[in-house]
């Protein structure tokens, strides 16, 4: 499971201004990130935009983000929702030869039990030809999977190799990395408290800001894991303001600005979500100079 250790990063996906995919700056993004040193890549999560991508665009999107890995990283892939059924059956009616794990996030919407969130990824391990990383998003699907689900899933099923854990709690990241069996990784979902998880025996993050500063944000987590708190956060402490200041309208509205002002895509969103304001993006600016 080491190859899901250290900086992965959930990748936007680029549009153009008529709001199609930007295929080419999409390569380029995958390029900039490899290049500049992230461990594995992560298509169609929330940072996608996978909610407002058709089935066909996310198999292009895919498509074109093998090509121009080529090999290079491992990647995961994000299927998942709130209906069971329909999760297995695109589970199994996508093409996974390059892809080296799920990303499935936990139901929303319907607010199961802990007992249903259990047997809806029980359901989806049993039907997975790959590893799974479960994801827990509560601020998102408005019910969190408490600790002691994940962990039950960890010990039950062997191809349930991770969570990315995105309650921005502390105190649930600490009760995870206690009690995990030895080979369970917990991933940081939350890029404002990934280096203390890191520093706390995490495995690291999937990161929003580090596909735009891909050499920091991915130096910051190796040096968390190889215990040097003072040097990544030197880092941490460089990046803090930008990272706050993308999540404070709307993800990704807030990281596409970032990536705008750095000349890698352009900042369209699809509705429902709107393009960051004119008074962050001012911010955004100012705060890339100081990075």
């Amino acid at each position: 499971m080491t190859k899901f250790k250290g900086t992965g990063v959930a990748l936007i996906t680029p549009f153009k201004e008529d709001s199609s995919v930007d295929h080419e700056a999409l390569a380029n993004v995958v390029n900039f990130n490899i290049e500049n040193g992230i461990d594995y890549l992560v298509i169609s999560g929330t940072t996608g935009e996978s909610v407002t991508i058709t089935k066909d665009e996310k198999k292009a999107i895919v498509d074109t983000i093998v090509k121009t890995n080529a090999g290079r990283l491992p990647l995961v892939l994000g299927i998942g929702g709130n209906n069971t059924a329909n999760v297995i059956d695109e589970i199994k009616s996508t093409d996974l030869s390059n892809i080296d794990a799920l990303l499935s996030v936990a139901p929303y919407y319907s607010k199961p039990t802990q007992e249903g969130l259990y047997q809806h990824f029980k359901a989806i391990s049993e039907n997975s030809p790959i590893p799974i990383i479960v994801y827990n998003v509560p601020g998102r699907t408005s019910k969190n999977m408490e600790p002691e689900t994940t962990l039950r899933l960890a010990r039950d099923f062997d191809n349930i190799i991770a969570v990315k854990e995105a309650g921005n709690n502390v105190q649930q990241y600490l009760e995870l990395i206690k009690d995990k069996p030895e080979d369970f990784l917990i991933i940081s979902g939350d890029d404002d408290l990934a280096l203390g998880v890191v520093l706390a025996g995490g495995a690291g993050v999937i990161s929003v800001i580090g596909q735009a500063f891909p050499k920091e944000f991915s130096n910051m987590i190796r040096l968390g894991l190889d215990g040097n708190a003072k040097e990544s956060y030197t880092l941490h402490f460089k990046l803090m303001e930008l990272t706050g200041l993308i999540f404070s309208e709307n993800n990704p509205a807030g990281i596409k600005a970032v990536m705008e002002a750095l000349g890698l895509c352009k900042d369209t969103v699809r509705l429902p979500l709107v393009t960051a304001t004119s008074e962050l993006k001012a911010r955004i600016r100012e705060a890339i100079k100081k990075v």
